[in-house]
């Protein structure tokens, strides 16, 4: 392997390939089938070899991903999953590394791995299955569970204010922060695609239904009667309209965004927001990822930024280069006793 670069493929995969055989045991109907089927219909167009390719996973019906993809894996403990996964690529930065967590093990437990992990732009990607639940544990509320949200462990509604996942993630200065849901295959694939594409922190916050303890959570979402009217499908380059007849666009007034009529002769096409998924500027991505927390407006999915800068494992190889070509190669005994060492007699 020259260069650290990730070994491409030769021989041609199908999605079968990377089936592991495993029965999976997840509840009939959760949309953690679908995350699974999209990636395993992904990976065969990445050009990555299966046996540079390691999943990571930490506590949660999610978690249990690394046993299902024929790949390497790592089930970890809860919450740790970004910071195993760091050491990992670190330690063999040939691999493409991947994250499976839900929103109880990255937002909770494991929200300092998970900001650190973004903000020292670790090459990892990382896939967010949020159903707004604990599903493993059977029902109690979740770092994002909306407030007043009746549960096993809330049962007068939860008095908490939830995470926002994109903000989160945009505030600790990830490269690459999307959001796709479990019911449009098609986008979350693009998404899967684009992720690994990207060298750096790339974030997927997936809206995933918990059939069992949170049904419906994403209803408006994904009706086919609302979904159009709902959803604002993030376009580089392009104007954020949306709508049944796609009559409807987003304006930004000052940092407000509002939704307009492009029917009603006082806004055209050209009033309309332009998204620029590459703006090094994170304002406007933080203003769309509040977006869906305003009444009346669409929740916006898609990719919200996308920026290139130097990553952390990158830094640690060169470094290591660096002193390596100047001081040598060193020893192991020569660490031990470098430093402040001393004899107890």
């Amino acid at each position: 392997m020259e260069n650290n670069k990730i070994d491409t493929q030769e021989v041609k995969y199908t999605a079968k390939d990377f089936q592991s055989g495993q029965d999976v045991r997840w509840c009939p109907g959760c949309g953690d089938y679908s995350v699974l089927a999209q990636v395993q219909r992904s990976f065969p167009n990445i050009g990555i070899k299966k046996e540079n390719i390691v999943w990571v996973s930490g506590i949660g019906c999610s978690s249990r991903f690394p046993y299902y993809m024929s790949t390497f894996g790592f089930h970890g403990i809860h919450g740790r999953a970004p910071a195993i996964a760091t050491g990992v690529k670190v330690a063999n930065p040939d691999l493409s590394v991947w994250v499976a967590t839900g929103d109880g093990d990255l937002m909770s437990i494991g929200g300092n791995h998970f900001i650190h992990a973004c903000r020292k732009n670790i090459d990892l990607k990382i896939l967010m299955f949020n159903n707004k639940i604990y599903g493993l544990t059977k029902g109690q509320y979740s770092p994002t569970s909306e407030k007043g949200k009746v549960t096993k462990s809330t049962p007068f509604g939860s008095v908490d204010y939830p995470f926002n996942p994109i903000s989160l993630a945009l505030g600790a200065n990830a490269s690459f922060v999307a959001r796709t849901i479990d019911r449009d295959p098609k986008h979350m694939q693009t998404m899967i695609m684009r992720a690994a594409e990207h060298k750096g922190t790339a974030f997927i916050e997936v809206f995933q239904n918990c059939n069992i303890f949170n049904d419906g959570a994403y209803e408006p979402l994904t009706n086919k009667e609302t979904k159009l009217d709902t959803v604002l499908h993030l376009e580089d380059g392009k104007p954020m309209t949306f709508g049944k007849d796609n009559d409807k666009g987003i304006v930004l007034e000052g940092f407000t965004p509002k939704v307009v009529n492009l029917n009603d002769g006082t806004h055209s096409i050209d009033d309309v927001w332009v998204h620029h998924e590459k703006d090094e500027n994170a304002i406007r991505a933080f203003i769309l990822a509040h977006m869906n927390e305003i009444p009346g407006l669409p929740t916006p999915v898609g990719i919200f930024r996308n920026i290139v800068k130097p990553t952390y494992d990158e830094g640690v190889r060169e470094q290591i280069k660096r002193v390596t070509e100047k001081k040598g190669e060193g020893t192991l005994k020569s660490l031990l006793y470098s430093g402040n060492t001393w004899e107890v007699n």
